[in-house]
C-alpha cells in the first residue's frame, strides 16, 4: 500500500511536502506523524509510513526542513547536517510544521482525531513536543537526539510516552540514558527501552552498520500497541479527563 505526496499550508505562509498514506477503511481510525531525522523523508521514512497504514494507522511525514533545503537528502550529504543547525532553533521551528501536518490531517474523512508524533533522531524530541503542547495524543522517539534539553519539558507531559535508544547511541551517552531511566521510574507514562549494542540510527536500513532488525521490530510493536490504543476517541478523552 503506497501513499502519495501532498502540499501542506504552513501557518506562516507558504506549504510543504508532506507523505501522506491514508489505508481503505471502513471506519475511523487514528494516525501517526513520523517526525523525519535531519536526512528528512527518505526512503526509510516512507516505508515505516507504509507499514503503519498496512496495520490500518493514517501516516503523515512532514518535510521538516521546506525552509532550507528541501527533500530527502543521503546519509554522506553533509547538508543534512547543516540545514539542522543551529539545532533547538530548528526545532522550534518545526513545531508549527508538526501543528499545521496535525491540523491538514482534520481534513482526512478516515482520520478519527487522535495522532501520536513519533520522531526519529533529530526528530525524536517531537515525543515530548507533540503531547505537550502540540495536540498530539502520545509520543515516540525513536534514537532521539537533544533529548536532554527536554527533559524537564516531559515533567509536565501526562499523556502516554515511549522512549527507544541503543546504549552504543553515541548520540545518548550515559548521563542522558541515566537521567531518562530517572524520570522513567518516576513517572508512569512514560516508557524507556534501551537496547544493547545497538546503535544510533538502529531504524534505518539507509544506514546498514547501524540498523539493527530485532530492535526495529520491536520498536514498531510498540509503536502499533501505543497507536491501537487510540482505536477509540473514548480512550484519550479518558486521558484528558484523567490529566
Amino acid at each position: 500500500m503506497s501513499g502519495k505526496w501532498i502540499k501542506v499550508r504552513a501557518s506562516e505562509g507558504g506549504d510543504f511536502d508532506c507523505y501522506l498514506n491514508v489505508p481503505d477503511t471502513g471506519s475511523q481510525v487514528p494516525a501517526v506523524v513520523l517526525a523525519c531525522a535531519v536526512h528528512g523523508v527518505d526512503a526509510d521514512i516512507v516505508a515505516i509510513a507504509d507499514e503503519f497504514a498496512a496495520h490500518d494507522v493514517i501516516a503523515a511525514a512532514p518535510d521538516l526542513f521546506w525552509r532550507t533545503v528541501p527533500g530527502p537528502l543521503s546519509h554522506d550529504d553533509g547538508r543534512a547536517q547543516q540545514r539542522s543547525q543551529p539545532r533547538l532553533e530548528k526545532i522550534k521551528q518545526g513545531e508549527a510544521d508538526m501543528a499545521d501536518t496535525l491540523a491538514r490531517l482534520g481534513e482526512v474523512a478516515q482520520f478519527n482525531g487522535s495522532a501520536v508524533a513519533m520522531g526519529f533522531c533529530y526528530g525524536g524530541p517531537y515525543a515530548i513536543l507533540g503531547p505537550k503542547r502540540l495536540g498530539y495524543a502520545a509520543g515516540i522517539s525513536c534514537h532521539g537526539t537533544q533529548m536532554l534539553d527536554y527533559l524537564r519539558d516531559l515533567e509536565d507531559v501526562v499523556a502516554p510516552v515511549c522512549i527507544l535508544w541503543g546504549d552504543r547511541d553515541h548520540r545518548a551517552p550515559e548521563d542522558v540514558l541515566s537521567a531518562y531511566r530517572a524520570l522513567a521510574s518516576r513517572q508512569s507514562n512514560v516508557e524507556l527501552h534501551i537496547f544493547p549494542g545497538v546503535q544510533h540510527g538502529y531504524m534505518m536500513q539507509g544506514m546498514p552498520k547501524a540498523y539493527d532488525a530485532r530492535a526495529r521490530e520491536f520498536s514498531m510493536t510498540r509503536a502499533m500497541a501505543i497507536v491501537d490504543g487510540f482505536r477509540s476517541r473514548d480512550v484519550e478523552k479518558a486521558i484528558r479527563e484523567a490529566s
